[in-house]
């Protein structure tokens, strides 16, 4: 790992902790080194303070004399524009640091190299592209709502060791009560949650983060005559969907191609029949394999 990768690593550390009040802007981590790291803060709160803003402020007067020699990291392209906050690569213009190193560009409309380019017009070093795809991974609900004007989605589903997702057509218990948590976990992260008519008639499911901590999603429901609406989905601001319907709602998404993510949890036992999970995609990675009290818990994501 270089020097710039390590501090960059510590930008994504930071960027992490917004992951909740940060939406509908991306996380952002930065770090201020002079030898030595001097300032670091990250994006806590969407219409506050960008992560520059935090890493300056946090900066102790002792060491204000060290900016001209230092350089920031940043996991992503600074702002050049006037939002809730003025442009941050305005501000470190301002501090007069020699050097920015900038995990990704930012593709939000308003920015996309302009900030770059602008430190660059004043004679500052900027390196781009360290730990791009880390970068890029760590607001892939940002960027696909930006680029392809959808939320971010995420297709979920439970099944047996042999790939049934329900018991003969009766719903089963497949998740244990820590899966199930992390279920809700996930719930607390996205925007909005999606089921087909047919599960919630049969399972009246509340869809809710009653074992964690956060707002509740957005519950959607559709069926034939109340298609989704992804145009509608974008316009209110909804930048991720996790979709937990039964096996023919996941299989439209599939169809569609309209899917980002799919996360599926495997019980380690079988049973005789039932409704078969969706076929996962050919144009996958893994991108992990866990084991939670016997489950497997697998994550997808598009090549």
């Amino acid at each position: 790992m270089t020097l710039d990768e390590f501090y960059m690593q510590r930008c994504l550390q930071l960027a992490r902790n917004g992951l909740r009040n940060a939406r509908p802007n991306p996380m952002v981590g930065a770090v201020i080194v002079a030898d030595r790291i001097i300032g670091e803060g990250y994006h806590v709160r969407c219409g506050q303070g960008h992560a520059e803003v935090n890493a300056f402020a946090s900066v102790r007067p002792e060491d204000e004399h060290l900016l001209p020699q230092a350089t920031i990291y940043v996991s992503l392209e600074p702002c050049s524009h006037y939002g809730k906050t003025p442009p941050c690569a305005d501000l470190i213009i301002r501090k007069g640091v020699k050097r920015v190193v900038v995990g990704c560009i930012d593709e939000f409309a308003e920015v996309q190299g302009r900030g770059i380019q602008k430190l660059r017009d004043e004679g500052i070093e900027v390196t781009v592209g360290v730990l791009e795809e880390e970068c890029k991974a760590l607001n892939r609900r940002f960027f696909t709502f930006h680029r392809l004007a959808r939320p971010y989605i995420i297709l979920k589903w439970a099944q047996t060791a042999n790939g049934f997702i329900d018991n003969h057509g009766e719903a089963m218990a497949i998740s244990t009560p820590f899966t199930k948590m992390l279920s809700h976990k996930l719930r607390a992260e996205e925007d909005a949650i999606l089921i087909g008519r047919v599960t919630d008639e049969r399972e009246h499911p509340q869809l809710t983060v009653r074992e964690w901590y956060g707002d509740h999603p957005k519950r959607l429901v559709i069926d034939r005559h109340h298609p989704l609406n992804i145009e509608s989905l974008h316009a209110h601001g909804i930048q991720s969907l996790i979709v937990e319907g039964g096996a023919k709602t996941l299989q439209s998404f599939l169809d569609d191609d309209l899917w980002d993510e799919i996360r599926v949890e495997t019980a380690p036992f079988t049973i005789t029949g039932g409704t078969h999970a969706p076929m996962i995609p050919a144009n996958v990675s893994v991108v992990s394999v866990d084991q939670f009290d016997g489950n497997a818990i697998q994550v997808f994501r598009r090549c």
